[in-house]
């Protein structure tokens, strides 16, 4: 068996697990957004972080990256295993089909694993839902958890995607609102991980 993981989050720059193969593309009818808690690793239950999950959205696109772990059963419980214990927030595992960039009408590779959450509180403790993009850029600016900052979770998101060349402009525009509040608290944003400039979304025709 060949196991087949789809990142859109920090698995884009840090997968963390051994893998065999990665193909930047998309998955089709899911946007990016911060609606989901961490409260263990950039953020604390009483000041949680915002990090993504999906949410359902005909016509959209996500970009990111497909992992692909080989080399038998043994390799791929490893690999299940430490994805299932650090994307606990996520409470469904789904199987999508992924596109390759220009190559829209058929799927590259079909039953890709994708760690997502129940759009619903009481049914996900950790799904914090949609906010006003200045609360969310204030919440995000200012959490904290063991290991880092929230505000760099997105800005390391913002340079991953543009790295493989597909800018979010959702993802631009929530961490141009954070540099606000940052410059607004006179917080210095580490060099590894802020843009030369403020970065201007880039319109596209398609959905994102």
């Amino acid at each position: 068996m060949v196991l087949w993981v789809f990142g859109y989050g920090s698995l884009i720059w840090n997968p963390g697990f051994e893998f065999d193969e990665k193909i930047i593309g998309f998955i089709k009818d899911y946007k990016r957004v911060f609606n989901l808690a961490c409260i263990d690793h950039r953020g604390t239950p009483e000041n949680p972080a915002r990090t993504c999950t999906l949410e359902p959205t005909e016509g959209a696109i996500c970009w990111g990256a497909a992992y692909c772990v080989r080399g038998g059963l043994e390799k791929e419980i490893a690999a299940m295993k430490y994805l299932e214990r650090r994307e606990c927030e996520y409470d469904i595992q789904t199987h999508l089909d992924f596109y390759r960039e220009g190559e829209t009408s058929e799927p590259a590779l079909t039953g890709v694993l994708v760690f997502i959450s129940t759009m619903d509180k009481e049914a996900n403790k950790y799904y914090l839902g949609p906010a006003p993009l200045d609360e969310m850029a204030s919440q995000i600016a200012t959490a904290n958890g063991p290991c880092g900052n929230n505000r760099d979770y997105l800005f390391l998101l913002e340079k991953a995607m543009s790295n493989i060349g597909h800018e979010d402009d959702y993802v631009i525009e929530l961490a141009n609102e954070v540099r606000d509040v940052l410059d607004s608290l006179k917080v210095q944003t580490p060099v590894d991980v802020q843009s030369p400039t403020k970065v201007l979304p880039l319109r596209s025709s398609v959905a994102y």
